[in-house]
């Protein structure tokens, strides 16, 4: 066999699939956006169709351009956008509505309503999740009762639900497999980690049946083969992680105390706590790193639904900033004298306020306000909420002993100026590697040390390689009063103050 590896990179805003060679190197990429829709306020959907096209199709670029067919390829791995949910016919494969976001606040009321009857506490001790609108089981559970006749049919065994992986791995084999791994299933809600099986406590509460969800199985593992069909011949598919994870897996972070945090469209930050069960008290989750061989890595995450969204808004939303690439450029050149401050509150606030109402706010505007400030203000937002994280995790957890070194991944690290300030605002260094691509690389790599023609976890690690530090250079003082001012902006946005 070879030691190429075919990885299908499923995002929020855009599926990719890289092709990487032997030695773990990029050989092809494709990349293709699709559709964002907002049927309502705080609403968010995706077409499944429309996913699945553009995975077929990027995966037949990455093909090409790397010069090599299917049979070339030893194993896919399958990362994807996490809590985003499906239901699908499962004669036809044919969704029966369109995939509800992870960003979507649409069952906030049903949180609520399930927060007052008390459950939250038993939804966390099982799964490591707060009851908020983000996770996939609620959605379901909307999508159950909302879509007429959904709710009869799924009890007559004739639907199927599932996060992204699942969804392509059924559409990938032809419908022969309806699988998911540990780390998509953690983040259902109804998953119970320390089990490591469906809750049929929590389903009940839900009134999700047993029968829609999928098997779960390790990160590396056999989930089938593609059908011949699509790009010429079959290719098994071997590993399977969501998108952070994936991440954490594509750093290295095998080791308890190691973080990594990627920053997309959102910003999550995971660290490794090894095989223990770390339980919050900073409204921080628990949840599944990996589960390889059939022994479970935990972590405590830390989730921010809007990073590089925040960009995307001053270009898109408000056209303040022409490219988003130019966004660190048009930061350095802000006022100093100006205080502004951007909380990007825009789906309301994840950790560790957990705030599903509260909406975004901008303060500190002057008559001199003006692009560069705008754009200081959103990066500098998610320098500020990592820095929320980090001290919850650090209360959390005690075996950093106060010193932590972040790895960072994700379209904005290459930023130099968003780096620096990042690690102005932590007071810790922050790691750049060199393969950015760490989310393909973390699902590359399930699959391919799965098919035995890629490294094992140590040896992979060891090929992590430094592209740059960056140190913290800020003045305490003025790191101080920026972090007081941050606090009074985020006190004054909460809804729930």
């Amino acid at each position: 066999m070879s030691g190429f590896v075919l990885a299908i990179d499923q995002g929020t805003t855009s599926s990719r699939a890289i092709v990487f060679d032997g030695s773990m190197k990029v050989a092809g990429v494709g990349q293709k956006e699709f559709t964002q829709h907002f049927p309502a306020s705080g609403w968010v959907e995706h077409d499944p169709e429309e996913i699945w096209e553009s995975v077929v199709s990027t995966c037949r670029t990455a093909l090409k351009k790397a010069g090599k067919t299917a049979a070339d390829i030893s194993a896919i791995g399958i990362t994807n956008q996490r809590e985003t949910v499906v239901i699908w016919d499962k004669a036809s494969g044919k969704p029966i509505h369109n995939a509800i976001v992870w960003q979507d606040r649409r069952t906030a009321p049903l949180c609520a309503k399930l927060k007052k009857q008390g459950l939250e506490p038993k939804f966390t001790r099982k799964t490591g999740l707060l009851l908020d609108p983000y996770f996939s089981g609620t959605k379901i559970s909307w999508l159950l009762d909302k879509v007429k006749g959904a709710r009869k049919r799924a009890e007559r065994g004739e639907l199927l639900a599932g996060t992204i992986d699942s969804f392509l791995i059924w559409r990938l084999t032809g419908g022969k497999v309806h699988a998911t791994d540990a780390t998509n299933a953690s983040r259902t809600l109804v998953y119970n980690i320390e089990k490591n099986d469906w809750d049929a406590e929590l389903l009940d509460i839900l009134r999700i049946p047993a029968a829609l969800l999928p098997e779960v199985k390790d990160c590396a593992a056999d989930y089938g083969a593609t059908e011949k069909t699509l790009f010429g011949a079959e290719i098994p598919i071997l590993g399977v992680a969501g998108d952070q994870q994936a991440a954490t897996i594509g750093q290295a972070c095998f080791e308890p105390g190691m973080m990594k945090s990627t920053y997309g469209t959102g910003c999550f930050a995971l660290l490794n706590t090894g095989a223990d069960v770390v339980r919050s008290k900073n409204r921080l989750l628990t949840t599944i790193a990996y589960r390889l061989d059939g022994r479970t890595t935990y972590a405590l995450e830390g989730s921010i639904f809007v990073a590089g969204a925040a960009v995307q808004w001053l270009r898109d939303g408000i056209k303040v900033i022409g490219k988003a690439e130019h966004s660190g450029e048009l930061a350095a050149k802000a006022d100093d004298t100006q205080s502004v401050y951007l909380v990007p509150a825009f789906v309301g606030l994840g950790a560790p306020h957990w705030d599903a109402d509260a909406r975004g706010a901008i303060f500190g505007l002057t008559r001199n306000t003006g692009p560069e400030e705008f754009a200081r203000a959103a990066l500098e937002s998610v320098a500020y909420q990592t820095r929320d994280l980090l001290d919850a995790m650090k209360k959390d957890w005690k075996g950093s002993n106060g010193k932590t070194v972040l790895r960072v991944d994700g379209g904005m690290v290459a930023s130099d100026w968003t780096m620096q300030r990042l690690a102005d605002i932590l007071d810790a260094p922050v790691d750049r590697p060199t393969v950015l691509e760490t989310t393909a690389l973390g699902a590359a790599w399930l699959a391919g040390s799965r098919a035995g023609v890629w490294p094992k976890a140590r040896q992979f690690a060891k090929a992590w390689a430094l592209d740059r530090q960056f140190k913290p250079a800020m003045d305490a003082k003025v790191r101080a009063t920026k972090l007081k001012g941050w606090q009074e902006a985020v006190r004054r946005t909460l809804a729930t103050r």
